[in-house]
């Protein structure tokens, strides 16, 4: 088997090492998230440790902070090792995923407080216009005129203009999806969730939903703190295309 640091590797070696076809590979040279690999006299493409190295902790950062992000820190840590850039980025990453762990905290409480509020005995005084339910969740009436259109959050109509009012129950659906989207839920996701939330009324729907997103975010940050370890052995092997 051809040594790491004999620059005899195909393709087809980091490919299999690194879990990527050989298509993927080439992508990743032409994206410049791979340093530019040696070519035999024939044009044949020669790899060896940097271009192996680089490719697993791309696999890594892009679990982490996605392929857009990873790519942007590769092709950081190939052009300016020796700068702050790499570690701005790596840091902006994990700045991020701890905010979406503040948030989703806080979209727990919330949401577990607001699904169990008391929704008997309703008036129709207690409901709310656009404008109101707007200024009381802090988010534009457009917002809640998407949720209606994607069916997240639907209201009442009043006759005969068609002027949308908000019951009890519709107001706490419209609590529990800010809070939701705040704590990074996207919209398709919310809209397979709040039908059976509507339905059931249960606090425990939307605590089994937080705890997968929860989950998604330990997985983000183990393979964040891989891909920091794996990085650091790339910026030892790297050697700068142009200075910062």
């Amino acid at each position: 088997m051809p040594s790491l640091k004999s620059g005899d590797l195909r393709p087809a070696d980091v490919a299999r090492r690194a879990g990527y076809s050989v298509q993927q590979v080439r992508n990743l040279e032409r994206d410049g998230v791979l340093p530019p690999a040696a070519r035999t006299a024939t044009g044949y493409r020669r790899y060896g440790e940097p271009q192996l190295r680089a490719a697993l902790a791309y696999r890594a950062l892009a679990a982490g902070v996605g392929p857009v992000g990873a790519r942007e820190i590769m092709r950081a840590a190939h052009r300016f090792p020796a700068s702050p850039t790499v570690l701005e980025l790596l840091d902006a990453a994990h700045a991020r995923l701890h905010t979406e762990r503040v948030e989703l905290r806080q979209a727990r409480e919330a949401a577990g407080a607001i699904s169990g509020e008391p929704v008997e005995d309703v008036r129709p005084s207690d409901a709310m216009s656009v404008s109101e339910l707007a200024a009381a969740l802090g988010v534009r009436p457009s917002t809640l005129r998407h949720w209606d259109a994607e069916g997240l959050v639907v209201p009442d109509r009043d006759a005969p203009r068609g002027t949308r009012r908000y019951t009890p129950p519709q107001v706490r659906d419209a609590r529990i999806v800010h809070q939701l989207r705040r704590a990074g839920y996207r919209v398709e996701q919310l809209r397979a969730l709040m039908p059976e939330l509507r339905g059931s009324r249960r606090s425990a729907d939307v605590a089994a939903a937080l705890a997968a997103r929860d989950a998604t975010l330990a997985a983000r940050s183990r393979a964040l703190l891989d891909g920091a370890a794996a990085l650091s052995a790339v910026l030892a092997t790297c050697e700068p295309a142009e200075a910062p």
